[in-house]
């Protein structure tokens, strides 16, 4: 008996060649092991509409697919302004505010983007858990990852262990920066222990990152910055350990009266979408507060 419902969230695979058996086959679709178990124990796993073994040995045409279920989401809600760059059945991406803190802590049990979700999840009777797959200092602005099941979640946060999401920065930093770019690969790791703050050091972990100059202004400038690793304020720490610190960035740097946080906004994000074959590239407008510290040192 065929368990497909119409009013179900169905993820359809088209097998393509013989002599697979169902775990084999959607471990190649990069369905972790943790999640392959909760589904098919939960029988969540159909080929061709029924529920089949794990071993079962596919054949070229069978479609195999996994139902997305119903969520229950506890989050307190409350309607918080969120700037939505894009969302389908699978995800949403965010162009993240400053001072904007993600997850509910001890500390933040109101008032955080999760809430802002929950609020946003149940008016548009979006029936899941928001998953957040990225994260963003609570005072970097940007692009902010959510998915929306546990399928997407795996699916999109399998590409950034593996390495293969594109992340570009807006940083605005102290001093002219002479060279037009440059790439930084120095380990990072912690200053002492129990410290908040990260700086380089040889026993460190590895950090890539590059920068590019996009504009030099009396004593300041706008770079482009690429990581291609995601220590913790990987660039925050490899921008002052260089002799040019991000400005307003109180734990590596000092305070600045033109903005009251660090110049920092993850703008550039290339990733594959649950469900499809072919990354994407996607862009988060700069806030305001950067743009008028611009605008200050261009008058400079």
């Amino acid at each position: 008996m065929s368990l497909l419902n119409n009013k179900e969230d169905i993820v359809n695979m088209d097998v393509n060649r013989d002599g697979l058996n169902l775990e084999e086959f959607l471990k190649g679709k990069d369905i972790s092991t943790r999640l392959f178990r909760r589904l098919y124990k939960n029988n969540l796993i159909l080929v061709n509409g029924k529920v089949q073994h794990k071993k079962e040995i596919l054949k070229k045409g069978d479609i195999v697919s996994i139902i997305i279920e119903d969520e229950i989401d506890t989050t307190a809600p409350e309607e918080i302004p969120l700037d939505i760059i894009y969302e389908n059945e699978d995800v949403i991406l965010l162009n993240k505010q400053p001072f904007m803190v993600v997850h509910q802590t001890k500390s933040h049990q109101t008032n955080t983007i999760a809430n802002g979700l929950s609020y946003y999840f149940k008016s548009k009777g979006i029936k899941r858990k928001p998953r957040f797959v990225n994260r963003l200092d609570m005072n970097t602005s940007g692009i902010l990852v959510v998915a929306k099941s546990a399928f997407a979640h795996q699916q999109m946060a399998i590409q950034y262990e593996r390495k293969e999401v594109g992340k570009k920065y807006m940083a605005i930093v102290s001093g002219v920066v002479e060279k037009d770019e440059d790439i930084i690969d120095l380990p990072i790791g912690r200053e002492e222990s129990g410290s908040v703050k990260n700086i380089v050091k040889e026993d460190g972990k590895e950090a890539i990152t590059k920068y590019k100059v996009i504009e030099r202004y009396t004593d300041a400038s706008l770079l482009d910055v690429q990581i291609f690793t995601g220590k913790t304020h990987q660039i925050r720490v490899h921008l002052n350990h260089i002799g040019h610190p991000i400005i307003g960035d109180t734990l590596y740097h000092e305070a600045n009266k033109y903005i009251n946080r660090q110049a920092l906004h993850s703008y550039y994000l290339e990733i594959r979408l649950p469900r499809e074959e072919e990354k994407r590239v996607f862009t988060a407008e700069m806030p305001e507060d950067m743009k008028k510290l611009i605008e200050h040192l261009k008058n400079k």
